[in-house]
């Protein structure tokens, strides 16, 4: 049974760090902010859930039955994340490529403690508490009694390796560029792992200064246990809003520049790449494809085709495709349909993801996954994990990712460029 006590606060930045340093304590932690994005599909600026009452985790062999399961047996406030290594759960797939992260490939906590903003209202949502358990909590929140938080051991000199070198990359693109060529795929998403080894960082800090310089409006601050995820996510993946499910697929990408004139010609570049728009349409037509599987017939609709938005590092092209579904369908049964999304794969879906594995230099492991939750009425929402830190800190290892979609107009150099720029705030978040 849960308790809800809803207050008002005057400072919401400064309630907003509080919260996340008072946090730290709690071995499993999840952070969604919005960052000012708010669309008609938004439930909150942002959300902590912490400390599990229940949990599971799990490989990929049944993940997705063990986690109907217990969403069905709950019927509560569900937090955690999907691998993208679910994939073989989905499909008859394997992921073979080292592994420097080790997060499990499944994760949801039932959290004790949920804390809700919206403007400046907040909502304590407890589960088996006291109101005095609630009110102690807000009461030092508000005190700034988490305002200095301990320091946390962190290395000097950052170095970001590259898994493979540019020269590598090129060759391996080659390769997916025959495989397009020879029919096997008409795209898919090809990446690369950046990391640092011997490495130890403040996550929350880090965390702080990737969400300060991109205000993305998916970001997510994950903790489970000695592992981490450092989120500046700009794509949706998957809601759910009672009977309707709406999906967002980015594909289209262009950096931005400081200059007025300039970055507006970059926006309306990027509009007009017949390219990027050709890469956007093949992916809105295979995620339009996966929602069918649980949609009622003819009501998926593609709402927006195309549009570019702009964020504080990058200018993207988003698009944003709805459905109906029966009142009584599963709701992890929705997300098995079509996961992995669409924009992380390529089309067709199952050949793409063969190739990827042949191709790429590492196991994605949570990139390219979702983050999100799930509520009491069956209802979810979920992100793309892109543009984000993984970190390990028993292993001392930090990673990121970065990729691009490969079709037959691809260019292997713009495609490294693209890159480069994707990886940029993460880069310079870490190196300094």
């Amino acid at each position: 049974m849960r308790k809800t006590v809803s207050y008002t606060v005057a400072d919401i930045q400064k309630f907003k760090d509080s919260l996340l340093n008072w946090s730290r304590r709690f071995r499993e932690i999840v952070w969604l902010e919005g960052n000012g994005h708010a669309d008609v599909y938004s439930s909150f600026d942002a959300i902590l859930a912490v400390d599990a009452f229940t949990s599971i985790q799990s490989n990929f062999h049944d993940a997705f039955l063990d986690l109907q399961q217990y969403q069905s047996k709950t019927k509560d406030w569900l937090f955690g994340y999907l691998s993208y290594d679910l994939k073989n759960d989905v499909e008859q797939l394997s992921s073979n490529n080292p592994d420097g992260l080790d997060f499990p490939e499944l994760f949801f906590f039932q959290p004790k403690k949920i804390i809700r903003l919206k403007g400046n209202l907040v909502d304590f949502i407890y589960l088996h508490t006291l109101e005095d358990e609630i009110e102690q909590d807000f009461g030092s929140l508000l005190g700034g009694d988490f305002a200095n938080p301990e320091a946390v051991p962190t290395s000097k000199d950052i170095r970001i390796h590259m898994r493979i070198f540019k020269d590598e990359y090129f060759s391996r693109v080659e390769k997916m560029l025959a495989h397009i060529h020879r029919g096997d795929i008409y795209e898919a998403n090809f990446c690369q792992e950046f990391y640092s080894k011997d490495t130890q960082i403040d996550a929350l800090r880090i965390y702080q200064k990737l969400n300060i310089i991109s205000r993305a409006p998916f970001s997510v601050y994950l903790k489970l246990n000695d592992k981490y995820l450092l989120s500046a996510s700009p794509e949706r993946y998957l809601k759910k809003m009672g009977t309707r499910i709406i999906s967002q697929p980015i594909k289209g990408t262009a950096r931005r520049s400081p200059n007025e004139i300039e970055d507006e010609k970059l926006r309306l570049s990027l509009a007009r790449d017949k390219k990027e728009r050709a890469e956007n349409i093949m992916i809105v037509d295979l995620v339009r494809n996966d929602m069918s599987k649980s949609a009622l017939k003819r009501s998926v609709a593609v709402e927006e085709l195309g549009k570019v938005y702009t964020f504080k590092q990058v200018h993207q092209m988003i698009s944003t495709v709805t459905a109906r579904v029966e009142p009584t369908k599963n709701p992890v049964e929705i997300i098995k349909e079509t996961f992995p999304m669409g924009s992380m794969t390529g089309a067709p879906k199952i050949s793409a993801m063969r190739i990827i594995e042949e191709l790429e230099s590492f196991k994605r492991s949570l990139y390219s996954g979702a983050v999100g939750y799930f509520t009491p009425k069956g209802d979810f929402d979920f992100n793309v994990v892109i543009r984000s830190i993984l970190y390990n800190a028993t292993k001392e290892y930090v990673s990121f990712s970065v990729g691009s979609a490969i079709t037959a107009m691809a260019d292997p150099e713009h495609e490294y460029e693209e890159c480069l720029v994707k990886a940029k705030a993460m880069r310079e978040v870490l190196e300094g």
